[in-house]
């Protein structure tokens, strides 16, 4: 799935949101499709998050309202699984963000809503929205302390700065750089060799880790277990293979 707004960086608009969705739904109900790779259009930027240039517009019209504070509830009605299209709701299958140049703002939690993330070396990424005032509602507040911690997130999220995809792989918030123009590439072939995998227990095993990670230990483990039960019979299938001889020597052992 792919942002084509190329002349706005690949902002955001509320039409561009609408089929931002769409495609999610397209996704979610086709039991073909394993994997998500979500790009921009273009090197120069992923997404340069909210469309500022819309939301002034929109400003212009909330603020000719009687009542101002009660436009803004409804235009936020309107998209209640998040201003960007789907950024409240969660994936059942691997999401991969595929990232050249700018990764801002609300592109910036578009990015953090995939499992994984793999940029360009001229990549840069940041709250950039935090000069202007504009709120991070798109989960940026709630994903990006459990990606790099409680600390370095809060230095984005206060300060706004940008962060070079090189310091962005240090941190975690980055699973791979790669050259200049491969990222789509690296993204694609990442995402089939997920969708080459036993799907069961691949599934079970991203879930109890989304859904362990809110809850304690103990907790956690339980739902690891419970989830685990339903997938024990392809991973008996798996060891029946491995002892036939294949995947000896961790061939194929990554993607």
């Amino acid at each position: 799935m792919r942002i084509t707004r190329p002349e706005r960086r690949n902002a955001v608009d509320e039409e561009t949101a609408g089929l931002l969705r769409d495609g999610f739904d397209r996704f979610e109900a086709d039991p073909e499709a394993r994997a998500l790779v979500l790009a921009g259009e273009g090197p120069e930027a992923f997404c340069a998050g909210a469309d500022l240039k819309a939301i002034a517009a929109q400003a212009q019209e909330f603020g000719d309202a009687d009542e101002p504070e009660a436009a803004v509830e409804a235009w936020l009605a309107r998209q209640p699984d998040g201003p960007l299209g789907f950024t409240r709701l969660r994936a059942s299958k691997p999401t991969i963000a595929a990232i050249s140049g700018w990764c801002l703002a609300g592109g910036l939690e578009i990015a953090l809503w995939c499992d994984l993330r793999i940029a360009t070396e001229d990549a840069r990424l940041g709250f950039t929205e935090r000069r202007f005032g504009v709120p991070l509602i798109d989960g940026g507040t709630q994903r990006l302390p459990r990606i790099v911690g409680l600390g370095r997130a809060l230095e984005l999220i206060l300060t706004g700065r940008l962060i070079a995809a090189a310091e962005a792989r240090e941190w975690g918030l980055v699973n791979e750089v790669v050259a200049p123009g491969r990222h789509l590439e690296r993204a694609l072939e990442m995402a089939e060799g997920l969708a080459g995998f036993p799907q069961p227990t691949m599934l079970s095993d991203r879930r109890a880790t989304l859904e362990g990670i809110g809850m304690t230990f103990e907790a956690g483990l339980a739902r690891e277990a419970e989830l685990g039960a339903a997938s024990v019979l392809t991973g008996v299938r798996g060891a029946a293979r491995f002892a036939a001889g294949e995947g000896r020597g961790a061939e194929g052992a990554g993607i």
